[in-house]
């Protein structure tokens, strides 16, 4: 089944530009102008991904993205004009799974929601029966399910963060670096920055701060990060 996309941008071009990229790539896209818009139109016609603008009219994607996850973990790609590290990391902190700058390559943008609907999507084989769950302490994680629980308490989790901890929680001693996390959570065509990753790290970690859990991923100094005792 092909994936459904919603494009969120007041800039028609670029949402042609994006819309026809995403359907030569066997998507569905369903457009919005602004941020509004976004939000109607994805509580009428849920999508399985969203494309937002982070400077648009009425709403902006900050707002929209605030909004949306009240009540979904809907997987987000934010776009901006503005190549501000802060933009991308605030848009980060507020539950975004990825971002691209504008101008973009069509064929880039394609592969990061490429990327993001891999991590966000359960794949059952021989492999995943063994890890209907996984339990750590307290620490339980279902990628079948796609859930993860905290003693007993639902911690909801963007696709990306899932990823990053599942890599984690398979392997408990072990310190995974930047790198190794990059290419785990992410494809090998994609690149993100390590300043992203730890951005990741932090909302995970204040997820999990709300559910009592005093530390769930450690840092290991020079190194990279690794499980926490749970």
């Amino acid at each position: 089944m092909s994936k459904h996309i919603l494009v969120a941008d007041d800039d028609l071009h670029i949402r042609d530009v994006i819309s026809f990229a995403l359907e030569k790539a066997g998507m569905q896209v369903t457009l919005a102008e602004d941020g509004r818009q976004a939000v109607e139109t994805f509580r009428k016609q849920p999508a399985h991904l969203i494309v937002l603008d982070i400077n648009m009219p009425e709403m902006d994607g900050l707002e929209v993205c605030r909004e949306l996850r009240k009540s979904s973990n809907v997987p987000i790609l934010f776009l901006s004009s503005r190549d501000d590290e802060i933009d991308r990391i605030l848009g980060l902190e507020i539950g975004g799974d990825d971002y691209v700058t504008k101008p973009f390559s069509p064929r880039e943008l394609v592969a990061r929601i490429n990327a993001i609907l891999k991590r966000s999507t359960p794949v059952r084989n021989e492999e995943t029966k063994a890890e209907d769950e996984i339990q750590r302490g307290k620490l339980s994680m279902s990628p079948e399910q796609h859930q993860v629980r905290w003693d007993g308490q639902l911690v909801s989790l963007t696709a990306t963060e899932f990823a990053m901890l599942l890599l984690l929680v398979r392997a408990p001693n072990r310190v995974f670096n930047r790198d190794l996390i990059m290419q785990q959570a992410y494809d090998n065509n994609v690149y993100v920055s390590d300043r992203t990753i730890d951005s990741h790290v932090r909302h995970i970690r204040q997820k999990f701060a709300e559910v009592g859990c005093e530390a769930v991923i450690e840092t290991v100094h020079g190194v990279g990060y690794k499980l926490a005792a749970c």
